[in-house]
């Protein structure tokens, strides 16, 4: 299995060999694409699922530096926390596989936390409005997560 990430269409495309199994719509960075730290960007090229964090928890489980909080994701928690980026649910953290374009020194995507995560489910996919990760729906990344094994590669173009 691989995945392709169609930044301008944003949707992400779950594919068994050449045969497409499945689309989901997705969020960009707001930033919109680009490769150096601190951008807040989503980077471009060849990635692998470095990590898969979640496994068992619930959904809308909150992750802050991929460790659960222990809350559970709702619309009273966001009005506490207003500026807060919500990663939800489960976390698969990319690594970069080119050197020099996403991969070591200030271009590296693990450095730079980048994942393909959940988020809170109002929040709009289809229209960049990340960080610079991709974001699903909690449902989607649920599904995405148990479908795809660690080291599956990530084309983000």
């Amino acid at each position: 299995m691989n995945i392709e990430v169609n930044i301008k269409q944003q949707q992400l495309k779950l594919y068994k060999e050449e045969q497409i199994l499945k689309t989901y719509s997705i969020s960009s960075a707001k930033n919109g694409i680009g490769e150096q730290s601190g951008s807040e960007c989503t980077p471009r090229g060849k990635h692998i699922i470095r990590a898969k964090i979640g496994f068992d928890c619930p959904e809308n489980t909150v992750f802050v530096g991929r460790r659960s909080t222990g809350e559970i994701f709702s619309e009273n928690l966001r009005e506490s926390a207003p500026n807060r980026d919500w990663i939800l649910t489960r976390i698969m953290w990319l690594s970069g596989c080119e050197t020099g374009k996403n991969r070591l020194k200030d271009v590296d995507t693990m450095r730079r936390y980048i994942y393909i995560h959940g988020c809170p489910d109002k929040d709009k996919m289809g229209i960049p409005n990340s960080h610079g990760c991709i974001k699903m729906r909690n449902a989607d990344i649920k599904e995405l997560f148990d479908l795809v094994k660690p080291y599956t590669q990530v084309t983000i173009y």
